[in-house]
């Protein structure tokens, strides 16, 4: 009786004989760094040394998150997961994950607040560095704050800080619509 792997072997064998296609030419590599890259590495050094913070891994994402963890001998490590500051948006991701830590992870209520609070340091910091804060770096906050906004209202937000009204219109029209929908 044939089994299916007896009709695949003949394939098999006719494939070997045919010729391999020629290996690509390796790239020349450049081995020197950029002076962006190492203006983006410098200063990733720098904050990481600044705030105590250690990156448990290196986000390929334009995503990040904070923690700490407290050990019973009382000390505390400070975490983030983030993009390594490659351009523009990854630092500003990256500084926004540092700044959590910065202005103290749990300091600001509602957590809407504290996010308000990390992107500040986050496009604060780029300005002083004299790092480029794009269009779409300002597109991402006002994103990111309008669905925290959203996020804090549809949990029950009584009273919205005064900091976070220019992101409220958007965030109010989702609350409505998830309203709707819910009926």
């Amino acid at each position: 009786m044939l089994t299916l792997w007896d009709l695949l072997e003949p394939r098999r064998k006719r494939r070997s004989k045919r010729r391999k296609a020629p290996a690509p030419k390796p790239r020349p590599q450049n081995n020197r760094a950029s002076p962006m890259r190492d203006r983006y590495d410098e200063l990733a050094g720098r904050m990481l040394s600044e705030h105590s913070v250690r990156v448990r891994k290196w986000r390929s994402s334009m995503s990040g998150v904070a923690w700490q963890v407290t050990y019973a001998d009382g000390t505390i490590s400070r975490l983030i997961e983030a993009p390594r500051p490659r351009g523009p948006m990854s630092a500003a991701v990256f500084l926004h994950e540092i700044g959590h830590h910065a202005i103290g992870l749990g300091a600001y209520s509602p957590r809407c607040l504290e996010e308000y609070h990390a992107w500040r340091f986050s496009l604060d910091t780029m300005r002083r560095e004299g790092l480029n804060v794009t269009p779409s770096v300002e597109k991402r906050m006002q994103e990111s704050l309008e669905y925290a906004v959203y996020k804090a209202l549809r949990r029950g937000l009584k009273r919205l800080p005064t900091e976070l009204e220019p992101y409220l219109p958007k965030a109010q029209a989702w609350v409505l619509a998830s309203a709707a929908r819910a009926r």
